[in-house]
């Protein structure tokens, strides 16, 4: 939610002209401090999670989280849930869920006394994830690929909008793992004898590793123009070159189900915040959810309170499940072998052979290790003593990505 955080603050921002040709350092012309609020507070139990920031200048880069606010979320029954600051974070002290009929609303109060509140809002009917598939489709543009498609029903024809998140997650297998590495060298140096690494096994995983990235973007589906509320809609596509669906692929999709006001509010962020940006002429207005400060009706606050319905799914794909017979997509580094493979456009630029006793004053083992020990290299150990030297990414993979298999993950 973070890329949706910058949405939404990019709204409030009147900028300066900007040229169309000429490279431009953009700040702010005008700038009003507003309290930005993230909140969804779901059917699922769990401790709920309530975000709090405020705007920040362009060139600041990063907006700034409020610390030491009171949150509260209380209900119509009675009953007043707590949050506690947690890393920037305001967690709920207990854990609970949204119960259908029960009208919730958000209470904040700011060290600096000022007092924030949503309306009541309920929590949206249930209508969860029935299947996530991967299907092959080739787009209207000529592109080949995976589409994740979700499907749901609701037979009472009363959810009707949904908004979609997912988290993606990939294997990375390094191409040129050797499970060794230089550890020390044997004196006397390079020139006078020539300098051997001493290759020991390296202490931890490096050739199978794993990313996991989460949506940045606002996906919005609405089967309100349908006679039935039946949800047949593609949350991601992914082309078949892409090297994410090269080994293994899972994709985490989390469904929620919305009311119209929020709906609303959600697609006008989404449509004034898309390709044109806020660098267009024609500026955006102010975007009113459902929050107000109770000290200042005059000020502004950004952001909107949702008790929604949610579900997910999980789905794992293999390329050569849903692309029989095709080659893989390359490894997104230049990782061929062989110094005779130069035209070849994804071979690396920087290929070097090291023959040590040879006449070089950059191929003893001390380059070497201290190269390794830069974390700039990694090499795929020949006979005879020679070392082809490669980037790290091609035989560590933990340079780029993580070692860390996700508990979630099944092969």
């Amino acid at each position: 939610m973070k890329k949706l955080i910058q949405k939404i603050l990019a709204v409030c921002f009147i900028l300066t002209l900007v040229s169309c040709v000429e490279p431009y350092a953009l700040q702010t012309n005008t700038f009003e401090d507003y309290l930005v609020v993230e909140a969804t507070i779901t059917n699922e139990l769990k401790q709920q999670e309530v975000k709090l920031s405020r705007t920040y200048k362009l060139e600041q880069g990063a907006p700034t989280l409020v610390q030491g606010a009171t949150v509260q979320v209380k209900d119509n029954q009675g009953n007043d849930y707590s949050f506690t600051e947690i890393g920037g974070r305001y967690l709920s002290n207990a854990t609970f869920k949204a119960q259908p009929g029960v009208s919730y609303q958000l209470k904040i109060t700011t060290s600096s006394g000022r007092k924030y509140s949503s309306n009541m809002e309920t929590l949206t009917t249930e209508n969860p994830i029935q299947s996530l598939t991967p299907e092959v489709v080739t787009r209207s543009d000529g592109k080949v690929g995976v589409e994740m498609t979700v499907k749901a029903f609701d037979p009472t024809n009363s959810s009707k909008y949904y908004r979609y998140e997912f988290e993606e997650t990939y294997k990375i297998i390094a191409p040129l793992w050797t499970g060794v590495r230089p550890d020390y060298i044997v004196t006397p140096p390079f020139p006078n004898n020539p300098s051997q690494p001493i290759l020991n096994p390296i202490p931890y995983e490096a050739r199978i590793c794993f990313i996991s990235k989460k949506s940045n973007k606002i996906i919005l589906h609405s089967t309100n123009n349908l006679s039935a509320d039946d949800v047949d809609f593609s949350v991601q596509f992914i082309e078949k070159s892409d090297y994410k669906i090269a080994n293994r692929y899972s994709i985490n999709v989390v469904q929620y189900v919305q009311n119209l006001a929020a709906f609303t509010y959600y697609k006008t962020l989404n449509e004034i915040s898309g390709s044109n940006g806020v660098l267009t002429q024609s500026q955006p207005g102010f975007i009113y959810g459902n929050l107000r400060c109770e000290s200042n009706p005059e000020e502004k606050v950004i952001g909107y309170f949702e008790v929604a319905s949610v579900s997910s799914k999980r789905l794992f794909l293999n390329y050569i499940d849903v692309f029989p017979g095709q080659l893989q997509p390359k490894y997104p580094f230049k990782c061929i072998q062989g110094s005779d493979d130069d035209l070849n456009p994804n071979r690396f630029e920087n290929y070097k052979n090291y023959t040590f006793g040879s006449p070089c004053s950059d191929c003893d083992g001390t380059f070497l290790v201290t190269a390794f020990n830069a974390g700039t290299i990694s090499y795929f150990n020949n006979a005879f003593k020679r070392y082809e030297i490669y980037p790290i990414q091609c035989g560590d993979c933990t340079s780029f990505s993580s070692n860390i298999r996700p508990t979630f993950w099944i092969d």
